[in-house]
């Protein structure tokens, strides 16, 4: 499960993985002070440019919330256990309706069979590339909130369904569909709604609806998927961890809007697992060094990555 370790040397990867509780306050602290912060850009300038960068920006770190909730299931958010499984679970998961145990469990099993008929995300990944009218439906579904409200819609029945019924509760988690999806939405609606209530108190009455609803049915569906297409899409379908994953450049802009916390160097996080998201592009540059960059399935943008999927 840790095939870095077939390329850089113990103690190499023993100072990579070193976690730290400052950085992962830090971490979060950042992604919600950018909610806060967009938010308030709205409130004291209000027109349609701040109030798109704000749904924007809004739904990108949601996503990023979902990556910092990522890094806990790893246990390399915070160097202390109990602190990784609070924050993860109830300032990063709950949040957007995620749930830190039952994701663990899903992505963990996508590790030990990345690319292969055992891994749970295939589904995800086995349909590209696909043409270009299909990604572009695919994406205006996003936008336009269709898959978002599609998706809740189904979280909820879903909820519903597996209430007291902890066999169906189990095979859902290998559900890729449901890979942030919380199965005891009880837990995690409160919170979401808590989030979007304490919006509308601070601000305006449809703050919360417009600002944490809006960006969750709509931005959060299309980061997600265009992170989704950049990590597996149109890679191998092998064993092979330099070719069976990608890892995608990103600028700035790409860093805010599409892929937050260092989360498009995803083969460098297949090659040691537990390397905090902040460290990754140390790593990237020690398995470089080790003479794998041209081995290695890079793409120079997000531009290219889709290009490769059908865009």
């Amino acid at each position: 499960m840790t095939p870095g370790k077939s390329y850089l040397a113990p103690e190499a990867i023993r100072a990579l993985a070193r976690r730290s509780n400052t950085m992962g306050a830090l971490l979060v602290l950042h992604c919600w002070g950018l909610i806060a912060a967009v938010v308030a850009i709205f409130h004291v300038w209000p027109n349609l440019l701040t109030f798109v960068l704000a749904v924007i920006v809004i739904g990108s770190r949601q996503l990023g919330l979902a990556i910092l909730m990522h890094e806990a299931a790893h246990n390399a958010l915070f160097k202390t256990r109990a602190v990784n499984e609070f924050v993860g679970e109830w300032l990063c998961g709950r949040p957007i309706l995620a749930e830190l145990g039952s994701y663990r469990h899903y992505h963990l099993t996508h590790h030990r069979h990345t690319q292969t008929e055992k891994d749970p995300d295939l589904v995800l990944s086995a349909k590209f590339p696909t043409s270009h009218a299909s990604l572009r439906r695919k994406f205006i579904r996003d936008l336009t909130g269709q898959t978002g409200f599609r998706q809740l819609a189904a979280q909820v029945l879903m909820s519903f369904r597996l209430a007291g019924d902890d066999e169906a509760r189990d095979a859902a988690t290998q559900d890729a569909a449901q890979a942030f999806k919380a199965r005891d939405l009880w837990k995690s609606f409160p919170v979401f709604i808590g989030v979007a209530l304490l919006m509308s108190l601070l601000g305006e009455w449809w703050y919360g609806l417009a600002f944490w609803l809006l960006p969750y049915l709509t931005w959060f569906q299309l980061v997600l998927r265009i992170r989704n297409i950049a990590e597996h899409g149109a890679t191998e379908q092998s064993e092979d961890p330099l070719q069976n994953v990608r890892t995608t450049r990103a600028g700035p802009i790409e860093r805010l809007l599409v892929a937050p916390y260092w989360v498009n160097y995803h083969l460098e996080h297949h090659m040691v697992m537990h390397v905090p998201c902040w460290r990754l592009p140390a790593l990237h540059r020690a398995l470089c060094d080790a003479g794998l960059r041209d081995r290695m399935r890079i793409s120079p943008n997000y531009r290219h990555a889709l290009a490769e999927a059908g865009w």
